[in-house]
């Protein structure tokens, strides 16, 4: 009996020593994880040149002040090296193929419209965010 306890306490801590090894969900880790997805998200809107409010629409689900860490973070980094704004080439989802059901519908299968929309409250750039731009 007096060399059972040893070995069932033995036991015991080898058992509990691994439990980091067992499939149950770590709330604090997907926490963590979560907050690091949306700093990712900040940095990337602000290397793609997009405003911090575009990103929190893009992202509704992502914590909007992890968000806004990333973006300045990388708002930062871009100053400090003089990093210049990489404008995405992927059409955001609306832009998607429309067709128009009718006899001739081949000829007015359509995509989106690839030029920007022009601008209706009279100020005229660049194509750059303004935001952005040092001057």
């Amino acid at each position: 009996m007096k060399t059972l306890r040893p070995l069932l306490l033995m036991a015991c801590a080898l058992t509990l020593a691994a439990c980091d090894r067992l499939p149950i969900p770590d709330p604090n880790k997907a926490a963590a994880q979560k907050e690091l997805d949306a700093k990712a998200i900040g940095g990337a809107c602000r290397h793609a040149g997009r405003a911090l409010e575009d990103c929190y629409n893009l992202n509704p689900k992502a914590s909007k002040a992890a968000i806004f860490a990333g973006w300045r973070e990388m708002n930062d980094y871009m100053t400090q090296n003089k990093i210049e704004v990489v404008l995405p080439t992927v059409p955001p989802p609306a832009a998607t193929t429309r067709k128009v059901k009718g006899p001739s519908a081949a000829e007015h299968d359509t995509a989106a419209d690839d030029t920007p929309p022009k601008e209706t409250h009279g100020s005229a750039h660049d194509g750059r965010n303004p935001a952005l731009t040092a001057g």
